[in-house]
């Protein structure tokens, strides 16, 4: 991915790894385990956001973070970004808060819901970025309210990117993104893609609506 990292970030990549592999033990974190399948689909699949774009000196969003993918081997992997990890269930994120400033890592660490959080802070991120695993057309409407005009939304897929691109052509006219590029990074033979959605006009202030709206009727 043309990325090069000095070796004490390398390291706090897999000493984040283990600690989660270790407390997935007593939680529900991940459903892979094995140390080189965790290198490839969460750390280096997160790092192709950083191949994607250039985050040093940008705020960012992490919505729904889950275990800490992609915000946290962001966070390690480039300091000079301000990064937000964002999701609703408390017991990953009290996780979270406990393991990150052992590791040095520095990250804001927010338990909230997508569409309620952003009230108090619409707009105001360069970059919000997904991995969750909902179509691309109910991720945006999560995403883009956070982002201010200028920045973009980084949508994290595999190689349903294009299919899911044309679905949300609707979302992405409402929502007021523009597609930029489709980023593909090939790991094994698996395809893993970064859709960047440039913010071009302000989302309409009724989005994001409630989930079960969204999920219902996504746009």
């Amino acid at each position: 991915m043309g990325l090069d990292l000095p070796q004490e970030r390398r390291q706090t990549l897999c000493d984040f790894a283990k600690s989660m592999v270790k407390q997935n033990e007593v939680m529900n974190l991940t459903a892979i385990t094995q140390d080189a399948q965790v290198a490839k689909l969460h750390l280096l699949d997160s790092l192709t956001v950083l191949a994607a774009v250039d985050l040093r000196g940008k705020s960012i969003i992490d919505v729904g973070c889950g275990a800490g993918f992609p915000g946290v081997p962001l966070a390690i992997a480039c300091p000079e970004a301000s990064v937000t990890l964002l999701d609703s269930l408390g017991k990953r994120m009290k996780w979270l808060e406990q393991i990150l400033p052992q590791l040095g890592v520095e990250a804001k660490c927010v338990t909230a819901r997508a569409e309620e959080a952003v009230s108090s802070c619409r707009e105001s991120y360069d970059f919000a970025v997904s991995r969750a695993v909902a179509r691309l057309n109910i991720i945006l409407e999560l995403t883009a309210p956070y982002v201010k005009v200028g920045g973009a939304v980084l949508a994290m897929k595999g190689s349903a990117a294009k299919e899911e691109l044309s679905e949300a052509a609707d979302a992405i006219k409402k929502l007021g993104l523009k597609l930029e590029a489709v980023k593909e990074y090939p790991i094994d033979d698996t395809c893993h893609a970064v859709i960047v959605l440039r913010k071009i006009a302000p989302t309409p202030k009724q989005y994001p609506r409630r989930y079960a709206k969204i999920k219902q009727s996504p746009l």
